[in-house]
């Protein structure tokens, strides 16, 4: 019995220990992450990365009701999305133009092209080259939020530029 619990006691210990060790530890070339600053490639805190243009940079300008005329917000949002594209060449975009729910269909797509074509404009006026710009409009077929009131309306009279790698031709 005394074996038995010996040998259990030890075997616990090795494993112990083998738990505890770090196989890279003192390995200069050796990192946690993706990089040694700390900044994971593509992620949300990459400069570079498309996931920076949305939530650090901003992907979206808002619009009012029936207008396709930037507001200063917007073209200071459209300011930073120019300076993004520029600094990273290989990157095209599609702007996308929406519409809220009130209206026609044929208004709220002609309305989401307006101000789609709106962003382009200003984009181009910035520096980046119109073939790495394309637009759309979705005029009120794609919101974002669902509701007949001011709150709702509001978020989906919108343009979104939407990143893609690779240059166009």
């Amino acid at each position: 019995m005394k074996t038995i619990l010996a040998r259990a006691v030890m075997l616990t210990s090795v494993l112990a220990l083998a738990a505890c060790t770090n196989p890279g530890f003192g390995n200069d070339d050796v990192y946690l992450s993706g990089d040694p600053a700390g900044v994971n490639d593509g992620s949300a805190d990459d400069p570079r990365s498309p996931l920076y243009f949305q939530q650090t940079v901003g992907d979206r300008v808002l619009f009012e009701v029936n207008q396709s005329t930037l507001s200063s917000t917007a073209a200071a949002t459209l300011d930073l999305q120019a300076d993004w594209l520029l600094q990273n060449m290989d990157f095209t975009a599609v702007i996308e133009g929406h519409a809220d729910e009130q209206g026609t269909r044929e208004y709220n797509l002609a309305l989401g092209a307006r101000r789609a074509n709106e962003v382009q404009e200003y984009l181009v006026q910035r520096g980046i080259a119109a073939n790495r710009l394309k637009v759309v409009s979705f005029g009120k077929e794609r919101p974002i939020e669902v509701c007949s009131q001011e709150s709702c309306y509001s978020k989906n009279r919108r343009a979104v530029t939407v990143l893609s790698a690779g240059l166009s031709s």
